[in-house]
């Protein structure tokens, strides 16, 4: 059986391709390199680099190497917060790529394609999330997972195209780019601490949100086409226990065996609270306990001391400049 995994470069994706090929699949790897790293990709996996949101291109991947069972898509530019200032690049890279999968998979004969959406479609004021709740997306990142969902639920509906939409939350782990400086808050704290500056916080850092360690998230989806209770269906996925941002701090200083110095930034536009109900999710893949925070910190830290540090890198392309986070604005002058 053949699968694609697109954003398999990338951080949560490069790790689905991981346990695809645990499970026997053969497995193509896609990826545009804009976020992901070549080295990610697992040697077992054949890799294809390119664009999704080229049309011809997806088309191209379905002739030269397809066709394919089962469709992972996993490619996005996650920078939920940095999406209201790069509303088109989030638009055709979030959706119209998207888009361009879908297309394709039902051109070609594909039976599921599992969907990395995001808690992001929730919005604010919804806690816990369960995936009852009507979807209120707050910012362009959120609307644009909304959107996807949406249409493969059209692609269902009208050609029968099965789908399997997963709503992962503050995923960390080994492998995650801890360069971007939008996006990843565990990432960009490890950064920091190796650089020697204090970590970033907006506002008081009393925000919560349920950190999920890589291993909660990427085997369920790996496997979700083999469970026959998880087509057309919608999970959340991740961890249950919410912390404070001020308290992430302090769990990662200690992995480090640093004090946790902070900085607080003005605050920003944000959901402040967001956690999710996973028992769903639990009733129909039964996963083993969530690794805890300590430990999950843990993992990621020495791998992170292991790589080094890394230079911030700052998005090329902003497309809004109002009400610009000041910390977001160019060092460049």
């Amino acid at each position: 059986m053949k699968v694609l995994v697109t954003g398999g470069a990338g951080f949560i994706g490069s790790h689905v391709a991981d346990h695809c090929l645990a499970l026997g699949l053969e497995v193509v790897v896609t990826d545009d390199l804009s976020g992901g790293f070549r080295a990610n990709v697992p040697a077992g996996g054949r890799w294809v680099q390119g664009d999704l949101r080229d049309p011809s291109f997806v088309d191209r991947l379905w002739a030269d190497f397809g066709p394919f069972d089962h469709v992972y898509h996993l490619a996005a530019y996650a920078a939920e917060g940095l999406s209201h200032f790069v509303r088109r690049y989030n638009y055709h890279t979030n959706l119209i790529a998207s888009i361009n999968l879908i297309n394709a998979a039902v051109n070609n004969g594909t039976q599921t394609v599992v969907f990395a959406s995001s808690i992001a479609v929730y919005g604010g004021g919804q806690t816990p999330m369960i995936e009852d709740l009507v979807p209120q997306p707050e910012d362009p990142y959120g609307i644009s997972k909304y959107a996807v969902e949406l249409d493969l639920r059209a692609a269902h509906e009208m050609f029968g195209l099965d789908f399997i939409i997963f709503r992962p939350h503050n995923v960390y782990g080994e492998r995650q780019n801890i360069a971007d400086r939008y996006r990843n808050v565990i990432g960009i704290f490890m950064n920091q601490v190796l650089l020697g500056q204090p970590m970033s916080v907006f506002g008081d850092g009393l925000q919560t949100r349920a950190f999920s360690h890589v291993d909660d998230v990427a085997p369920l989806m790996a496997k979700a086409p083999f469970v026959p209770a998880a087509r057309n269906q919608v999970f959340n996925v991740g961890a249950d226990t919410p912390y404070t941002v001020l308290e992430l701090a302090e769990a990662v200083a200690t992995a480090f065996g640093v004090p946790p110095e902070v900085k607080h930034l003005a605050a920003r536009r944000e959901v402040v609270h967001a956690f999710s109900d996973h028992t769903k999710v639990r009733r129909v893949f039964s996963p083993p306990p969530s690794v805890e925070l300590a430990e999950g910190i843990g993992r990621m830290a020495t791998w992170v001391k292991a790589r080094g540090p890394q230079r911030p890198v700052e998005f090329a392309g902003l497309e809004v400049a109002k009400n610009l986070p000041d910390a977001w604005r160019s060092k460049r002058g």
